[in-house]
């Protein structure tokens, strides 16, 4: 889950729906100063599909110590250990699931997906502050990982039209792309007060190297520069739910207001 404070309560919105909205934004990536993604409906489908293993833990959402519903919020972007105040463990195991959501479907956009989560892992976590069974399970995740990137590219490896978007600069270049969008999703969908750049430097066509800094103008309208995308203007949509109450006594209570809260619409603008 994400949160945005408000002055009635929270916003929350479920990770699948901030990666698909990452993913939409992806698919208008290109204009005459930087090149759309390829292999492209590959990459985009491992953009919109990298959070979908949230979506058991979404259903049926937690709260923390202090009564708060549990979620990533901006208080935790560019942190370490930003975990969403949840078991280390139990993110590990989504995390892993989130790899194997998209690998029987599409190999490629697996092997995406799995770049990311073990670089959200290895990025995002300091050993020294972890007790030692975590670290040894950090230790087995980034494995697994790093095996499951092998066994899939070994998937691959025959079909000729993939065989040239398999170099490491390729997939690197893909795994980059997905971490910028995925980054501008999240600063919008928790409401980022502050300029911030996306993940990584990104390639223009004449093959300088660019910074992407998303700069909050107010009303949910963010401005990205350089601009990477097709319109001067895009509008998105990703829903939500405007739970009353800031706190909540127990579990019961959070998940009747969760359930009575409508479904509403988070409406971000990016423009040039």
């Amino acid at each position: 889950m994400i949160r945005i404070e408000t002055d009635a309560g929270w916003t929350l919105i479920e990770h699948r729906e901030h990666a698909r909205l990452a993913g939409r934004i992806a698919a208008h990536w290109g204009n005459a100063e930087f090149a759309a993604p390829e292999p492209r409906a590959d990459i985009l489908e491992a953009v919109a599909r990298h959070d979908d293993a949230w979506v058991v833990r979404d259903a049926l959402p937690f709260l923390t110590r202090e009564g708060r519903p549990g979620a990533f919020s901006q208080e935790l972007v560019g942190k370490n250990g930003a975990f969403e105040e949840i078991d280390f463990a139990d993110y590990l195991a989504v995390r892993e699931r989130a790899t194997e959501a998209v690998a029987a479907d599409n190999p490629y956009a697996a092997i995406i997906v799995s770049m990311h989560t073990f670089d959200l892992v290895a990025s995002q976590t300091d050993p020294q502050a972890l007790s030692e069974w975590d670290r040894k399970l950090r230790r087995r995740f980034l494995d697994g990982q790093l095996h499951r990137q092998v066994e899939l590219i070994g998937l691959l490896e025959d079909r000729s039209p993939l065989n040239e978007d398999l170099g490491p600069t390729e997939v690197l270049r893909a795994f980059e792309f997905l971490d910028a969008c995925d980054s501008l999703s999240l600063a919008m969908c928790v409401r980022f007060p502050r300029a911030i750049s996306l993940r990584h430097t990104h390639p223009r066509r004449d093959e300088t190297i660019a910074e992407l800094v998303c700069t909050p103008l107010g009303g949910d309208t963010y401005r990205v520069a350089p601009y990477p995308f097709d319109k001067d203007q895009l509008n998105f949509e990703a829903p939500c739910r405007n739970v009353a109450g800031k706190t909540f006594t127990g579990d019961a209570a959070f998940h009747a207001a969760y359930a009575a809260a409508p479904i509403g619409r988070l409406e971000v603008t990016i423009v040039r």
